[in-house]
């Protein structure tokens, strides 16, 4: 599989930390479905990789199950350990389970920043047979007026950062090597409308790596223009949010 290699920008994945109440505030949580289906797995344990501020780990853990996160940046996981949830800080690639086993790996928009191969082994030694790994990936599309008015103001302003409306990316639908400790990947999306105003776009696209890599000055700029955008569309856009995700049962 060919894919881009953001795991080898350490320094953009681990620039969320200092957006850390943003990202909480911001992002949003998982949709019921896709936990509704995790539990119908019925894992005890769970390793949530890459757990950021909990968003995944909290919905888990209200239904009945152990969680454990582990997050590369400290300021996301003092956050996660403030909603509940008890984490360890470490690169998953070089992290020490210390011979615990989980019935449940997650990951939400983070497998991209881990390395692939590594992971994957990583992923599998962690894991009890017949345990699954669920990778997924949150996304958004916008119409396509919208979308053209906001590339405009990127254009302007910030031409490195991208407008974040787009379908998941193909090479998601195998979003980890296919060793052989895993069964085939099923893929599955998860797609609803919401509508969103001016205040909680720009916060939510503020969160995104390519945003976190402005400069504050470009950041303020951009985040100005898009809510001026949103203003003259009536002071609130629709977007189509999913989330793309991948199972893989260990063998």
């Amino acid at each position: 599989m060919t894919s881009p290699k953001y795991h080898l920008d350490r320094t953009s994945a681990q620039s969320f930390g200092s957006a850390s109440e943003q990202y909480d505030h911001y992002r949003p949580s998982p949709p019921h479905a896709l936990i509704d289906d995790l539990v119908a797995l019925r894992p005890v344990d769970v390793l949530d990789v890459g757990c950021g501020t909990g968003k995944v780990a909290v919905d888990l853990v209200g239904r009945g199950m152990r969680v454990l996160g582990v997050e590369i940046d400290e300021r996301m996981a003092d956050l996660a350990r403030g909603h509940g949830v008890p984490v360890e800080v470490a690169e998953f690639e070089s992290w020490d389970a210390t011979g615990r086993q989980f019935d449940l790996i997650t990951c939400a928009d983070a497998w991209h920043w881990i390395d692939p191969v590594r992971g994957s082994e990583k992923a599998a030694a962690v894991l009890r047979p017949g345990g699954t790994l669920a990778l997924f990936w949150s996304y958004y599309l916008l119409d396509d007026n919208v979308a053209a008015l906001f590339q405009r103001v990127y254009d302007e302003h910030a031409p490195q950062a991208r407008t974040h409306s787009y379908e998941p990316h193909q090479a998601q639908g195998e979003p980890f090597e296919p060793i052989s400790a895993f069964g085939p990947i099923e893929t599955r999306n998860y797609r609803w409308e919401a509508t969103v105003g001016a205040t909680n776009w720009v916060g939510l696209v503020a969160t995104f790596s390519d945003h976190r890599a402005l400069t504050p000055q470009q950041l303020t700029t951009v985040q100005a223009a898009l809510c001026e955008a949103i203003e003259e569309l009536g002071g609130n856009v629709t977007v189509s949010r999913g989330v793309h995700a991948a199972f893989a049962q260990r063998q």
